[in-house]
């Protein structure tokens, strides 16, 4: 082991480990379905996350705690900032968030900042608005003022959640989450994280994930708009003069005759 690789191995033991703690726990964790369809019903689902701590020596000290998190896939986005000039309002400031997740949701067994540090939070990125990134701070004075915008829009359309306490620990060592997945998903790989935490710090993680996609006439229809966008057109506009056709024929024979 070279010297700078020993220096990161201490670092990453002295920011996330608790003394003592590096072996001593672990995490057991399943869900209830590794796989979300979205068909032309689809109102919304649920997933349950539970699990257990395994250890190999007596519960250390500390204050222990569990969160759970939920991320979908992420994306950049373009927020722009609104003001009234004249009596109208236009587009001054624009930002490009780098990275902002499509959907994000946090249980925990208490309030968040009690169970996990700023500065763990931040190398970790597991609150909302360490999730979401702008590597380009040099655009406006005020960058935090966008991200927080669009935390604040996707909190409004239950795409971001928080529930403190959402996570039940059981004598110290069974957990279990319930998520709520919302009808307005994206399709794509959502990671799930379970954190273990003592004292501010992460002890251990574990991550999967869940596989959200489209079938059925969703899927067909949703495949027809990305790659054959042209036809997808042409057979929208078929279908709204044949509705306009049908609607003007209804009304002229049962209302003009």
């Amino acid at each position: 082991m070279t010297r700078f690789t020993a220096l990161i191995v201490a670092l990453f033991a002295t920011v996330f480990l608790p003394a003592g703690a590096a072996r001593a726990e672990s995490l057991v964790a399943g869900l209830s379905q590794n796989a979300v369809q979205i068909t032309a019903t689809f109102v919304g689902s649920e997933i349950l996350i539970f699990g257990a701590i395994k250890r190999d020596a007596p519960i250390p000290e500390g204050d222990m705690g569990v969160i759970v998190t939920v991320e979908g896939p992420s994306e950049p986005i373009t927020v722009r900032r609104k003001e009234k000039r004249m009596g109208i309002w236009v587009n001054t400031d624009a930002v490009e968030v780098s990275s902002a997740p499509t959907f994000y949701a946090i249980a925990t067994t208490g309030p968040f900042h009690d169970l996990v540090s700023e500065n763990v939070d931040k190398l970790l990125h597991i609150s909302i608005p360490a999730s979401i990134k702008i590597y380009d701070r040099s655009q406006v004075e005020d960058p935090e003022n966008f991200a927080e915008a669009v935390r604040r829009i996707r909190e409004k359309s239950g795409l971001y959640k928080l529930d403190e306490g959402g996570v039940t620990l059981r004598e110290n060592t069974l957990f279990d989450a319930r998520i709520e997945l919302p009808a307005n998903l994206t399709e794509g790989t959502y990671e799930t994280r379970i954190f273990l935490t003592r004292g501010g710090k992460v002890v251990t993680e574990t991550v999967s994930s869940i596989d959200v996609h489209k079938v059925g006439l969703e899927r067909w229809l949703y495949k027809l708009a990305h790659e054959q966008a042209v036809l997808y057109g042409l057979m929208s506009l078929a279908i709204a003069v044949a509705a306009g056709w049908g609607a003007s024929t209804f009304f002229r024979v049962f209302f003009n005759s």
